[in-house]
């Protein structure tokens, strides 16, 4: 199980290693990588598709909730993203509708513009957990229930803004 080393423990090394240069050149904003994201609010029943991350590189991000999705790849639209991430990672077919939110924000480690699509999917429970550990159906009022990957939030919040007008 890959763990991230806390930071003073990676700095030690790395000056250790002569390779102070090295460290400050990597820490630099300038050269902080950004990335494009989708993410698909699969609805049904009244409910929305939350799915929790299991370990990642990042200690901050592991073990919280998110909205299934991913990298947009080269030469893809947003929408033909989200139907290969989520066929790639959940063997789950969806129905792309409306964007609901871009959500940009920035973790300690990287940057991501996230964009969010409302889906559907024909067989909304049929799905395989590959790259996830659980996974919940939650109404509106039970959003707040989980601890959400930060930039899953502002999708959070736009979807209960969104329902509350509907």
């Amino acid at each position: 199980m890959a763990v991230e080393a806390p930071r003073r423990h990676v700095i030690v090394q790395t000056f250790r290693k002569g390779k102070i240069n090295d460290y400050f050149r990597s820490r630099n904003t300038n050269t902080m990588k950004h990335y494009d994201v989708v993410a698909a609010v699969v609805l049904a029943d009244g409910k929305a598709l939350c799915m929790q991350k299991g370990t990642t590189r990042y200690a901050y991000t592991t073990g919280k909730f998110e909205f299934p999705g991913g990298k947009i790849e080269t030469g893809e639209t947003p929408q033909q993203a989200l139907r290969r991430e989520l066929q790639e990672e959940m063997d789950y077919e969806i129905e792309v509708g409306d964007e609901l939110v871009t959500v940009v924000h920035s973790y300690p480690d990287f940057s991501i513009s996230l964009k969010a699509f409302i889906c559907s999917a024909p067989r909304p429970h049929d799905f395989k957990l590959k790259e996830h550990t659980g996974f919940k159906w939650l109404r509106k009022d039970e959003l707040q229930s989980v601890d959400w990957a930060e930039a899953d939030k502002g999708i959070v919040k736009a979807l209960s803004e969104a329902v509350l007008r509907k």
